[in-house]
């Protein structure tokens, strides 16, 4: 990386950490990623999160040690949609393993120098009986003592919840870890919840996406909760169709995203779905706009909007390595303020990652001009939503026809439907002040 691009990181990072401050993040941690050799690392990573002043609330996953257990007692419980039907010859089993697993988290913490509270905050209740089927002692979570945790977290410890609850008369259930985790984090209105799993990165070789998703990467790297809607309904149907055919469990990465989706339509801000098992990837996920996972968000996490005056700066960082190639015409920051009316900027968390123009003649046409894209996000269709935007924009405005003037774009802008045209296409004022040395291209796209 050039130095440039590390003043970029460390912006970055110090902004999210301002921006954190305070806020309460949940994760749940699968019992596969503890076992794996890099867990002492993601272990200290947790503690500088909770250092910089971020709550931090775990959910230790135990089906991995769960199933030891049991397979060492020769105790077999079934498994029914993803769900253990924990009888009551297991239940005590069950809790051992749940159990062992979060004393695994609070050891690993408690060798970092950080106090950690495993405790008893979940009211639970049975899952019943679904289809004819009984789930025993197979529960869900019907009530988290969040007050409690909040008192807990005020004391600087990290609460740790076991995959178990108790109702009223004190019977144990077992609890999926991620659905508590789901339940937690609404509860206790997180602007964050982690799964950290032994899953592979999301990507479309392995599931169909919404068209609106594809953005040039393997990686699904966000959705909002319209387009996770949309994938859940497009490989849920496949997905169970294979696992009845196969006899396989139904898959974990719809899981996670079905759950994610739910957090997301319930306040929780942003959910983040990665793999626990690579190196530094909490700290990756959360310290970069680009992140390492998939992200499923409720709120507006991209943007298009006027550019303000503050921004200027950062346009101008933006187009000075495509002016240096001969891509865009040479501007400075006192051309950029004097134009700013024309421009519009792509923000992803307040930091400008993207720009571009739209100049009028008249009362039918338009330039796009000064398009300009972050290369670190160059794969993430950045360009094509901006020139998009303006398209409508200029549609919506009475305006009908758009032009560009490229030297190195003409292929990029004839997928998006522009056609070639000549000088004699473009206002009078743009062709009077047209530079021959450039002998720039013409492409027009017709509004009507």
């Amino acid at each position: 990386m050039d130095p440039s691009g590390h003043v970029d990181l460390i912006r970055e990072v110090f902004r999210y950490t301002q921006a954190f401050q305070d806020n309460t993040f949940v994760l749940q941690i699968d019992d596969g990623v503890l076992a794996e050799r890099s867990s002492a690392a993601l272990v200290r990573d947790l503690v500088l999160l909770q250092r910089t002043g971020i709550r931090i609330v775990l959910v230790a996953g135990a089906r991995r040690r769960i199933d030891e257990i049991l397979e060492r007692y020769d105790i077999h419980c079934e498994l029914r949609d993803g769900v253990r039907i924990s009888t009551d010859a297991a239940i005590p089993f069950i809790r051992m393993g749940a159990f062992d697993a979060a004393n695994r988290v609070m050891t690993a913490l408690s060798g970092e120098g950080v106090n950690a509270v495993i405790g008893n905050w979940v009211r639970a209740r049975s899952r019943g009986v679904v289809d004819g089927v009984d789930f025993l002692n197979a529960g869900r979570v019907d009530r988290i003592h969040v007050e409690m945790l909040r008192g807990v977290l005020a004391q600087g410890s990290i609460p740790i919840l076991p995959c178990i609850g108790w109702n009223a008369a004190g019977r144990a259930y077992n609890i999926s870890s991620r659905e508590l985790a789901t339940e937690l984090a609404m509860a206790l209105g997180s602007s964050k919840l982690f799964f950290l799993s032994a899953v592979d990165v999301l990507t479309t070789d392995h599931y169909s996406v919404p068209d609106s998703v594809r953005d040039g990467g393997t990686r699904i790297s966000r959705l909002d909760v319209e387009q996770a809607d949309e994938f859940l309904s497009l490989n849920l149907d496949r997905d169970h169709d294979r696992s009845a055919a196969a006899d396989q469990p139904e898959d974990e990465g719809l899981e996670l995203v079905g759950l994610a989706l739910r957090a997301a339509k319930r306040g929780v801000e942003r959910v983040h779905i990665v793999d626990g098992r690579s190196d530094g990837v909490l700290l990756r996920e959360i310290f970069s706009n680009l992140g390492v996972g998939t992200m499923v968000h409720a709120n507006q996490y991209q943007s298009i909007r006027p550019m303000k005056r503050e921004d200027v700066p950062d346009v101008y960082r933006l187009m000075q390595p495509l002016v240096r190639k001969g891509f865009l015409v040479p501007r400075d920051e006192t051309d950029l303020v004097q134009t700013i009316d024309d421009f519009v900027v792509f923000e992803t968390d307040g930091i400008v990652h993207g720009s571009a123009a739209l100049h009028r003649f008249g009362e039918t046409q338009a330039e796009i001009a000064a398009l300009a894209v972050d290369p670190a996000y160059a794969d993430f269709g950045i360009g094509q939503r901006l020139v998009r935007y303006l398209i409508d924009y200029a549609r919506d405005s009475g305006l009908t026809q758009v032009f560009v003037l490229t030297t190195q774009a003409s292929d990029w802008f004839e997928q998006l439907d522009f056609r070639t045209g000549s000088i004699n296409d473009i206002p009078r004022e743009k062709r009077d002040r047209y530079d021959r040395s450039r002998n720039s291209r013409v492409l027009y796209l017709d509004l009507s």
